[in-house]
This record gives structure tokens, sequence and C-alpha cells, in this order.
């Protein structure tokens, strides 16, 4: 039972899910300015702004990310998989 509650309640933090297709690029890096993330890097070496890889995630381009929102302001987060490597916090931060 402890696992289940450990996997919802971060699923819960996200308010939505996309599902990803079959040619999903995955985020490698994060684009930093002054700590806070402005993008991302992904797999294919394309570097997006944080919205375009909302926009992205949202159709289905990007997998292994949910969509969370903060004071008005959407973001992407990890999908929770008991794997702390692939968590974008632990990805490295990347020029653009």
């Amino acid at each position: 039972m402890e696992n289940n509650i450990s996997e919802i309640l971060p699923m819960n933090a996200l308010s939505e899910i996309p599902t990803p297709n079959k040619n999903a690029k995955q985020i490698v890096g994060l684009v930093k300015e002054q700590g806070r993330v402005t993008g991302y890097k992904l797999s294919d070496e394309r570097i997006v702004s944080k919205q375009e890889g909302v926009n992205l995630a949202r159709q289905g381009d990007i997998k292994g990310v949910g969509i969370s929102k903060r004071n008005g302001n959407e973001y992407l987060k990890s999908l929770p998989d008991q794997n702390e490597e692939n968590n974008l916090s632990s990805l490295p931060t990347v020029k653009q």
C-alpha cells in the first residue's frame, strides 16, 4: 500500500499527464537563467523554451513528463517512476 501512496501523491501534483507519441523525445538537459529553468534540451539536440516544452509535451512530443502549474505558470515535471536519475532536477544544465 505504501508504494501506491508514494506514486499517487506526486501524480496528483500534475495538472496534465499527456500521452507521448511513439517518436516522442526526452528532455536531456535544462536551460537555466539565474537558477531558474527557462528551457529544455531535447534528445534530438533541439533547445526549446519552457512554454514550447509544455506545448510539445501536451502534443505528445515529449515523453516522461507531466504538466504542472504554479502561480499561473505552466512547467514540466518528471513522471514519478522510482528512478532519481531521470528526474528533471538531476539533468545537466546546458547553454542556449
